[in-house]
Parts: C-alpha cells; sequence; structure tokens
C-alpha cells in the first residue's frame, strides 16, 4: 500500500537516519572509507610524483594538459586529488549498500516491506543515507586540499559538496542495484571488485585520457564517473585547467553526473519493485 503524502518523510527520515547511525556505530568501517583512499592518495601520489609529465608544454596546452613541475603546472598529487574524492564516496556507497544484504538477513527489510510504505521509500532512504554518508566522509578529506596546494573558496567549496552529492546519489545508486540482487556479501565484493574499481581506474582518476590507448579512451567517454571527475578537477583548480584530454566541459559534465544519479535512482525504484525478497 502507498502511503500518504503527510506519512512518505517519516519512514523515509528514519531509514536515512538508521543508515548513518549504522555506519558509524561500525567504526572499522570509518576507518576504512577514510584511510584507505588517504593511503592510496599518499603512496600513489607520492611514488608518481616526480614520473607525472606532460609530453610537452605545448601540446599540453592544446589539449589542456598542464605538467607537474612546469610554469602554471600541477604535481601528481594534485592531480590525484578528485580521483580520491571519488574513490571515498565509491567506498562508501559500497559500505552502505552491504547493508541491503545484511538487512535481508536479519529480516529487517522483510519487516519493512510488510509494513504500510513504499518500496520507493525504501529505495531513498537507504540511498539518500548512504549518499550522506558518502558526501561527509568525501568533505573531511576535502580539507586537505590546501596541504596540496588548492585554495578553497566558500562559493567553491558549496559547489563541489553539491557535485560531490550528484556523484555520491549515482554510485550509491548503483550499489544498491547490485546489492538489492546480491545473497552474500562475498558474491556483492566479487562484482565490486570486477565491476566498480575499473570503473573508478578508468574514470581520469588515475591518468589523463589524452595519454591512453584509444579503445581505452573510448571506455573512458562512455563511462559516467569520468565526468563526476572532471567536473571535481575543473572546480578544484578554477583557472587552471587540469590534465582531462578533452573529455568533457563542465557544462556536459555536470549534466551527465546528474543524469547518472537520475537513472540509477530510477532503476533502484525498478528493480526493488519487480524483485521479490
Amino acid at each position: 500500500m502507498e502511503e500518504s503524502g503527510s506519512s512518505f518523510l517519516l519512514p523515509l527520515g528514519t531509514l536515512w537516519w538508521r543508515e548513518l547511525l549504522r555506519f558509524y556505530r561500525q567504526r572499522s568501517r570509518v576507518i576504512g572509507v577514510v584511510g584507505s583512499p588517504l593511503v592510496f592518495w599518499l603512496l600513489i601520489g607520492s611514488g608518481l610524483g616526480t614520473s607525472f609529465r606532460a609530453p610537452s608544454t605545448a601540446d599540453a596546452s592544446s589539449r589542456g594538459i598542464l605538467a607537474s613541475g612546469q610554469a602554471g603546472g600541477i604535481g601528481y598529487l594534485e592531480y590525484f586529488f578528485p580521483g580520491t574524492l571519488v574513490l571515498i564516496l565509491l567506498f562508501t556507497s559500497i559500505f552502505c549498500m552491504m547493508s541491503v544484504i545484511e538487512d535481508r538477513r536479519e529480516g529487517f527489510l522483510l519487516s519493512v516491506l510488510v509494513a504500510p510504505i513504499s518500496r520507493s521509500t525504501l529505495v531513498l532512504g537507504k540511498v539518500l543515507g548512504g549518499t550522506t554518508l558518502a558526501v561527509l566522509q568525501a568533505i573531511v578529506f576535502l580539507l586537505l586540499a590546501p596541504v596540496v596546494g588548492i585554495s578553497l573558496y566558500p562559493l567553491q567549496i558549496l559547489f563541489l559538496v553539491a557535485i560531490l552529492f550528484l556523484i555520491a546519489l549515482g554510485l550509491t545508486g548503483l550499489g544498491f542495484v547490485v546489492a538489492w540482487r546480491m545473497d552474500s556479501v562475498q558474491g556483492f565484493h566479487a562484482i565490486v571488485n570486477l565491476f566498480l574499481i575499473p570503473m573508478w581506474l578508468l574514470s581520469g582518476a588515475l591518468f589523463p585520457a589524452s595519454g591512453a590507448f584509444g579503445w581505452v579512451r573510448w571506455i573512458m567517454k562512455a563511462n559516467p564517473l569520468t565526468y563526476g571527475t572532471a567536473a571535481l578537477r575543473q572546480v578544484l583548480y578554477l583557472p587552471v585547467q587540469a590534465a582531462e584530454g578533452g573529455v568533457s566541459s563542465l557544462a556536459l559534465s555536470l549534466g551527465v553526473t546528474a543524469l547518472f544519479g537520475v537513472f540509477m535512482i530510477g532503476i533502484a525504484f525498478r528493480v526493488a519493485r519487480q524483485r521479490a525478497i
């Protein structure tokens, strides 16, 4: 039975708040979500710091690429910073949506489904809860931006938070779709390692599309996460256009990222309504 408008917000807010409490009560997950990307950022960024070079200044300018160590350029820690933000969003969505499988095992999902609320409320409650957690974790890491020489301004921070929300919405929705069809946490991790991690690797987080093989560039252009990463990078660096290899403009990046989030929410609604627990 569908709930009326007056009773929609209460179950939605309850499910949203439950996701936040459940996550932060498991401190190991909090440490893993922030700690792992931070270690990756420091180790990979420091290891490749002196190896990250554009072909030449002229070629870099024509392609929108700036070389590390050159005037007006960026180092690899800076380049990898937006990708690390996206990695935090990805890790948080993975950890949060594992709760779908755990709730099914514990019987919580069944108790919610027999309650007088729609499945859309269940989807929104869990996805918005995961999205909120992902954005909060990313904001914590965003505070480290001045460490690598990225200056942040209040309006810029608000814009970045909005982009982080759009990216997190799409990733959490995707995580929900995958988790809803899984019967085991092990199976969920297998899908994540096979699909979601490569999706991040080919988002421009680690390397610009301009330096990749032709078929890799096409995959990166088809990857919706590429546009979220590009949007973050362009807003973070403002007048300095980071190495994107001509993937997209800011307007296109924002549009694709928003459409990806809306699309995944729609798929989550469809999957939740069609598949019985």
